[in-house]
């Protein structure tokens, strides 16, 4: 299989995009008439199921390996794109019974079997033979979004602030941004008296409340945390105690009026897809980590996890490891500032193997003012992984505006990492080019967008 690119990042030669390794054992596999129809589904306790069919080479010593390589590498996105405890897999009890192998206690990915298993979802992983016939990739929770109508709150919680505004019928009338530091409480009265004093203050500026909709970073399965950085600093007897139940709690005391919150990867998408006017979109933010969301073409947002820092873009052997999970070639080592940190050795730029990965990005934005070449070549790399990223996103989501966002994409610097996206786009995926806008988002959606868009989750 030829899965060489016609772009390698500068910094990063070796780089080997998912996306065109993926393609090419595609249509390797569809030169076989024995090739091999076999379709994946991701399905989690309440139901909820997403399934994608495929094509694998034959059963064939000879192909053993590289079906195992796609195999687990699709199989790992999905759960991190989808989320879901409970795998099913049709027309190929071989990789059936890899799967089992890998993702296990004692297996490579025990680290996904346990996470997926009982953090996200309460239950151990499975693997089984089989489908399910009522079951698409878009017969998610179905959150209707963008209902304006009413008095409405909306707020959003950072690790440094939390934001929150008042709306009626649509229309902003109060907004206010409070400084907090939440990352490292212990007492979870902390985080809940900080959101309900935000609440009561948006709350004061309107006759009644008639639903209220939160933006916040972390994994949230029906408005519940399940993993969030916002509560690392709770102890898991109270996290399970306190904090998963902390927004049904404050629910019952706005008298039970429909209250959502989302993961802020989607709101951010969501708040993307009302400026644009548009749907489809693909919201994706290089911060201290890789944070994604998306609305579908519909103007939903589905309720898949999003997680993408955590899946594989990357095929090389010996492809950057993630410091959490310990997986290979994972976004957050090429979306991120984790990236920046990554390829400066390589650039030439001197920096203290202590100094933290934001001082690290200031120096870089510094050199790149000041016109450095080898600041420079950092940005052309990410844009680079970032066109053969998009590639591989738009595999598995229907998306036709990317809305970059992040301190990594700020300034000069994220010209050039758009535009070299652009060039990979253009020569290596025509079709997908003529498809996708790439952007950043307007001044409007900046100073309101997160907090108008969360208003608008819930449906009265």
């Amino acid at each position: 299989m030829n899965a060489s690119p016609q772009y390698c990042p500068p910094l990063d030669p070796d780089f080997v995009p998912a996306s065109l390794w993926n393609h090419a054992y595609r249509s390797l596999a569809d030169d076989f008439k024995d090739g091999r129809k076999v379709t994946f589904t991701i399905s989690r306790p309440d139901g909820q199921a997403w399934k994608l069919t495929t094509r694998l080479l034959p059963e064939k010593p000879g192909f053993t390996l590289q079906s195992k390589l796609y195999a687990e590498r699709l199989v790992k996105f999905l759960l991190w794109a989808w989320g879901g405890n409970r795998i099913l897999v049709d027309g190929a009890p071989d990789i059936l019974a890899r799967l089992k192998t890998i993702y296990s206690p004692k297996g490579e990915r025990a680290f996904d079997y346990d996470f997926m298993g009982k953090t996200c979802f309460g239950e151990p992983m499975s693997f089984e033979e089989g489908t399910l016939p009522d079951c698409s990739q878009v017969n998610g929770a179905e959150n209707p979004a963008r209902k304006m109508d009413g008095y409405r709150i909306g707020f959003d919680l950072g690790g440094s602030d939390r934001k929150c505004a008042a709306l009626i019928n649509g229309e902003v009338v109060f907004s206010e941004e409070i400084k907090w530091d939440p990352y490292f409480q212990a007492d979870p009265n902390y985080h809940l008296e900080g959101i309900r004093d935000s609440l009561q203050r948006a709350a004061a500026h309107l006759p009644r409340v008639d639903a209220i909709g939160g933006s916040a970073a972390g994994i949230y399965i029906n408005s519940e945390p399940r993993v969030a950085s916002l509560f690392r600093g709770i102890s898991k007897k109270d996290f399970n105690r306190s904090i998963r139940s902390l927004f049904r709690q404050l629910q019952k005391e706005w008298d039970g009026v429909p209250f959502v919150v989302a993961n802020d990867g989607d709101v951010t998408a969501l708040a993307g897809s009302m400026s644009l006017n548009d749907n489809s979109v693909l919201g994706l933010s290089m911060g201290t980590s890789e944070a994604v969301g998306y609305v579908d073409p519909q103007g939903r947002v589905i309720g898949w996890l999003n997680e993408l820092a955590f899946a594989p873009i990357d095929y090389r052997e010996g492809a950057p490891a993630d410091e959490w999970s310990g997986d290979l070639g994972c976004g957050a080592q090429y979306f991120s500032q984790q990236a920046v940190g990554r390829l400066l050795p390589a650039s030439g730029i001197e920096a203290g193997e202590a100094l933290p990965l934001p001082e690290k990005l200031e120096l870089v934005q510094d050199k790149m003012k000041a016109g450095d070449e080898r600041a420079a070549a950092i940005y052309e790399s990410i844009g680079i992984y970032l066109g053969y990223g998009l590639a591989h996103y738009a595999d598995f989501y229907d998306f036709k505006h990317l809305l970059l966002l992040g301190r990594v994409s700020s300034g000069e610097g994220g010209r050039i990492i758009l535009e070299r996206a652009q060039t990979v786009l253009d020569n290596e995926f025509p079709e997908l080019a003529s498809k996708i806008k790439l952007g950043t988002p307007d001044e409007k959606m900046k100073r309101h967008g997160q907090a108008i868009a969360a208003a608008s989750l819930p449906a009265l």
